[in-house]
């Protein structure tokens, strides 16, 4: 196979998805030994082998050419499958996957890119109360890079190697993230699971362009594991060995909700449906005895994970909504009893090695070990490098800022400005060497700045004026330079784009030269009101004409919470016919008084 490829369809998606199982099941003990969150039990790379490889099993069952198709057998087989907290989540991880190529018989990089964000979105919404340090940071990050560096390349090799990279990189962040990690001394399981799987899915992709036959033979029902030989590519490179006894730095009477409980309830009895299923009180009356929480609808199934003090009332629960069907009940105290019991005694725990990249050091060296240079943990987990706030108003808006770098969003915006205080407190929350401020409304910027004067920390302001200006702020940041180059890269991506917003005006007046008409829409460039329409269409179509004047490739629009769906298509296909080769992005910013913000790079 070439090492460089445009596009994948069904057959490359179906020996990508056995060979990273494959590597997942070489992997399982290592997986295992790095168990201790939610609980201590030390099955979260058995639980992900036999959810993946329940997946592949599907794959095998219903080959197909077509990406869509395959990646729906994967999904289907995946939850079917699905065993532990990470094994559900690795399951919605690809289902959101498969739904988002589920018309495509072949993907280039934007789409396969897009694909595993939608994953990770539907995985968030799986879980009740998300927790990060997890398998979901390590998935988060890599989907997040992966948006992001598909508009900077259209081979699927390169962008699945830099999926692997960035997954891998927020792997070793996972202890910053978790105290308990911290505190024991290693990664994430669930997230080095993960990194394993995308490990394999580079490895077809750079060694190979058929799969071994044996490997495809280990998932069917036929294969058993010990008859396939490991295939002739190179090793998965991997840090010093684990010893299996991380669980022993944890208490057994620490584990409060110590039923692991898994089923399905089968939404249909008789071809009628069942109760309507009220899925949020459903999960509220769950967390009444219970962590850990996973509820998953699908058509007439649904697949439900919790950890519980009270089995049988989670069981009296379910069964007012159909039929339940695959019981998995452990007790999980037993399990890390049992794990105690039968550890070896040989040599006591030692917590796995941390390696900080020095000068120019691959990824493959930072995993082996010895050409690394390695740092003491206490070190290396004293302050974060860099640490980020941003103001936004908007749940939308809030979240794009979140997934984006930004570690705390204070509430503000044109009416309600968050105080000097307000920033010196979020500036004194977050353990980190030097700190980034995005104001994002001119009317801000002082209390920002006096903040930063008062916290006696380094900080430095970015003067943004508008959440546009914030947005490319942040995405032009790289946690690998200095303070001095982001900073300056920061400010550099914040000029360079021109901003819009469209409000309602509440009196008659006449400002710029433009007669304004209480209840007209207002289209504002940076500070300048250039129209003002009875009708939010009209407003946005000259607004846009004069930000299309400065020129400009990219088109992001922020819809706000009276924005109204219909709106929103006729002004896109308006701005499609009007400038075809302005690329347009719409997310859901949630913010008041402002039905669109526009961003123009």
């Amino acid at each position: 196979m070439s090492l460089s490829k445009r596009s994948i369809n069904g057959s490359d998606f179906t020996a990508m998805a056995l060979l990273g199982a494959e590597y997942l099941e070489r992997n399982v003990d290592r997986v295992n030994a790095l168990n201790v969150f939610p609980v201590p039990d030390g099955d979260t790379g058995t639980n992900m082998n036999l959810t993946i490889v329940s997946g592949a099993r599907e794959l095998r069952n219903k080959p197909s050419a077509h990406l869509g198709k395959a990646a729906e057998a994967l999904s289907k087989g995946l939850l079917m499958g699905a065993r532990g907290n990470s094994g559900v989540i690795l399951s919605q991880l690809f289902r959101g996957f498969a739904k988002s190529l589920s018309n495509l018989e072949e993907a280039g990089t934007l789409q396969i890119a897009a694909a595993f964000q939608n994953g990770v979105d539907m995985a968030y919404k799986a879980v009740v109360k998300p927790v990060e340090g997890t398998i979901l940071t390590v998935a988060k990050e890599a989907a997040k890079h992966a948006v992001q560096y598909a508009r900077r390349t259209s081979d699927v090799v390169e962008l699945m190697q830099e999926i692997h990279a960035k997954a891998n990189e927020a792997l070793q962040r996972t202890p910053d993230l978790l105290p308990v990690l911290k505190q024991v001394g290693v990664v994430d399981s669930g997230g080095q699971g993960l990194v394993f799987i995308y490990e394999g899915f580079v490895q077809y992709l750079t060694h190979s362009g058929t799969i071994d036959e044996k490997v495809f033979a280990f998932h069917s029902e036929a294969a058993a594991p010990e008859e396939v030989a490991a295939p002739s590519r190179p090793a998965v490179a991997l840090k010093p060995s684990v010893p299996a006894s991380a669980q022993s730095k944890l208490a057994t009477e620490d584990i409060e909700f110590l039923y692991d409980m898994e089923f399905f309830i089968n939404r249909k009895i008789s071809g009628k449906p069942t109760t309507f299923f009220n899925e949020y009180a459903f999960k509220k009356a769950l967390e009444k005895d219970g962590d850990s929480i996973l509820v998953i609808a699908d058509d007439d199934i649904i697949k439900v994970h919790v950890h519980s003090r009270k089995p049988g009332d989670v069981l009296n629960l379910a069964m007012a909504y159909g039929e339940l069907t695959d019981f998995h009940i452990l007790n999980m105290r037993e399990q890390h009893r049992d794990l105690l019991t039968h550890e070896a005694p040989a040599a006591p725990f030692a917590p796995l090695p941390e390696y900080a990249l020095t000068g120019d050091i691959s990824s493959t060296e930072l995993l082996a070990g010895p050409a690394a240079q390695v740092v003491a943990p206490e070190q290396l987990h004293e302050l974060a490098p860099f640490g980020i706030v941003a103001v936004a108003l908007g749940e939308g808006i809030a979240n794009i800022f979140l997934s984006n770098e930004v570690d705390v969003v204070l509430s503000g915006g044109q009416t309600m400005n968050p105080s000097t205080e307000d920033f010196v407190n979020a500036i004194e929350s977050l353990p980190a060497g030097h700190i980034f401020l995005l104001p994002n409304n001119s009317n801000i910027i002082l209390a920002a700045e006096q903040a930063a004067e008062l916290s006696g920390r380094q900080v430095t302001v970015i003067p943004t004026k508008t959440i546009p200006q914030g947005l490319a702020a942040i995405l032009a940041f790289k946690e690998e330079e200095s303070a001095e180059r982001n900073a300056a890269w920061m400010k550099s991506a914040a000029e360079q784009v021109v901003s819009g917003q469209v409000t309602q005006a509440v009196r008659n007046t006449s400002i710029d030269g433009v007669d304004i008409q209480e209840g007209d829409y207002m289209g504002i460039k940076e500070k300048t009101i250039v129209s003002s329409k009875p009708t939010l269409l009209e407003a946005c179509q000259l607004l846009m004409s004069a930000m299309a004047e400065e020129g400009g490739e990219l088109l992001t629009i922020l819809t706000g919470e009276d924005a109204v769906g219909s709106d929103t298509r006729a002004l896109c296909d308006w701005i499609e016919e009007a400038f075809p080769d302005i690329e347009i992005e719409v997310h859901d910013g949630g913010q008041p008084l402002y039905p669109y913000l526009f961003a123009m790079e």
